[in-house]
């Protein structure tokens, strides 16, 4: 158990660095280093490649951003299977739509709760 932790910790760190020096040598924007995360796990789960790195990582693998190209590509693909194109859009959504609609809801409620500390022009 403590080493499936540790090779958690060290892979989702790694997967933190990857990020960060997008961030301070490509130059990228905070916007284009997410969607560029975003699509490397879905091309790597397109390829049938994020699978085995979840099994490898676990929660490593699960947590950082790349794991949300991963379930919006894993849904599209199962719902293409049994649905045809339609499928496509619902199985995104059904598969993501909890982590979104977690997302808005604390955002809004956070905003409720406490007061910015800076002026927004």
């Amino acid at each position: 158990m403590i080493s499936s932790i540790i090779i958690a910790f060290v892979v989702g760190g790694l997967v933190c660095v990857v990020g960060q020096l997008l961030f301070d040598v490509a130059k990228l924007t905070p916007a284009h280093t997410l969607s560029l995360l975003v699509v490397i796990g879905s091309v790597l789960d397109g390829f049938g490649l994020y699978e085995p790195f979840i099994d490898f990582a676990g929660a490593g693998a699960t947590v950082p951003i790349t794991s949300f190209g991963n379930a919006l590509t894993h849904g599209a693909l199962q719902e293409a299977e049994k649905h045809g194109f339609i499928g496509v859009i619902t199985g995104m959504f059904e598969v993501t739509s909890s982590g979104i609609s977690a997302a808005i809801i604390f955002g809004v409620v956070g905003a409720i709760l406490f007061k910015s500390k800076g002026k927004v022009s």
